[in-house]
């Protein structure tokens, strides 16, 4: 792969996640505060990312595969994003937000496979290469938060309070607007699939992998992945929220922590399950979630400070060891016939059906939980998922077969 090619490929991957990054974190703040919405309307926010990621596979399965180059419908897909991204700034009230923003989510979440397919086609060696591109989305993620935070100051108290978190909307559709453009730019990515080859919606769902879950350890594993989705959404929708709520300065930039975190756990994964393998791997994922929700529950803006700081840390177990170690668990079960459908199923299962629950059970105990208006009892609200997370890590302790799982590189 070509310097200039990587240069590209990873910009790219920088704008992709610096827009996603620059708006998804601070609507829980945003919408509360300038919208004046509950937490079950929040909940319907945020869970536009589900609806998107069941969407997803029919935008790619069935025009992306099949008509135009990968590149151009990134290019036109992000050009909507920016137009829908600057509607949703101006929006003056939930009724007139929540269309936006779904049909934005439907717009973005066939992107994220998109940039993957763009890069993919351009390397000679993608198990070395494209981890070099994909980290500049990572720090695109990180850069969105720091610039919010520590540049433009529009998650402060006074921002907040001014209507200053408009402008994260603004920002992201200024980048979407460029990515769009840029698209156009990137190198060729022609369709993979014959257009007159018949597809099923079962092919399009990865339904053909359903027949997995007549093993036993993974149906555990799958149902696990469902469930531990709902303390996930707990994190993604309240915690900017609930930082920003107790007065943590700077709360999205704090944030970014998390993506720095998973970096590194990214790279100490195979040690860790090449040593104690998927089981513990797996367990030690949901136990972070406890743990990280219990560090909430008790920590505070004060001298306690530091538990918080160590629960945004403890992402990087979260995700990594539960969704990749996942991913290698099902990759490694579905064999070379089923392995694509498989994971389109788990990915349809948490990121779908999973964090669709997730997000409307977290907006209801958010709203069981308001004191009064912008005050909540949040010892109460993150209870919830750090008993919830440890019930299903108990579950696959006792129903799960230990087997020994190849951690491929």
């Amino acid at each position: 792969m070509k310097i200039s090619t990587q240069i590209q490929l990873s910009l790219m991957m920088f704008l992709e996640f610096f827009i996603w990054g620059g708006w998804f974190v601070t609507m829980g703040i945003y919408l509360p505060n300038t919208l004046k919405t509950t937490g079950v309307e929040t909940g319907m926010a945020y869970s536009t990312q589900s609806w998107g990621a069941i969407i997803a596979p029919f935008i790619i399965g069935l025009i992306a595969d099949r008509f135009f180059n990968a590149e151009r419908i990134l290019g036109v897909l992000h050009l909507i994003g920016a137009f829908l991204m600057y509607q949703m700034a101006n929006a003056t009230d939930f009724a007139v937000f929540y269309p936006y923003v779904l049909g934005y989510m439907i717009a973005y979440m066939p992107t994220l496979a998109l940039v993957n397919s763009v890069s993919f086609n351009q390397m000679n060696d993608p198990a070395k290469q494209f981890s070099l591109v994909r980290v500049f989305g990572t720090i695109g993620w990180i850069i969105a938060g720091l610039l919010i935070s520590y540049a433009f100051h529009w998650d402060s108290e006074e921002g907040i309070a001014s209507g200053m978190l408009k402008n994260t909307f603004l920002m992201t559709a200024i980048a979407s607007a460029f990515l769009g453009v840029f698209s156009f730019t990137l190198p060729k990515t022609p369709p993979t699939v014959d257009k007159s080859q018949k597809i099923t919606i079962a092919d399009i769902l990865g339904l053909d992998a359903l027949k997995l879950l007549k093993d036993r350890n993974f149906l555990i594993f799958f149902l696990s992945s469902i469930l531990i989705c709902i303390p996930l959404a707990f994190y993604y929708q309240h915690t900017n929220q609930f930082l920003s709520e107790i007065k943590v300065p700077n709360p999205t930039g704090k944030m970014t922590i998390g993506q720095a975190s998973e970096v590194l756990f990214m790279l100490l994964l195979p040690f860790f399950f090449k040593k104690f393998g998927f089981k513990k791997t797996l367990m030690v994922g949901m136990l972070a979630w406890t743990v990280r929700y219990l560090l909430f529950a008790f920590g505070n803006s004060g001298e306690l400070a530091f538990m918080l700081l160590t629960g945004i840390a403890l992402h990087g177990i979260c995700y990594d060891f539960f969704f990749v170690s996942g991913q290698i668990y099902t990759d490694s079960k579905a064999g070379e016939k089923v392995k694509s459908a498989a994971q389109g199923l788990i990915t349809l299962a948490t990121y779908g059906l999973g964090m669709l629950i997730g997000f409307y059970v977290a907006g209801k105990i958010t709203d069981n939980n308001l004191i009064s208006v912008g005050v909540h009892e949040w010892n109460n609200i993150w209870v919830f998922p750090a008993v919830f997370a440890g019930v299903v890590m108990l579950l696959f302790a006792i129903f799960f077969k230990n087997e020994k799982i190849e951690y491929k590189e």
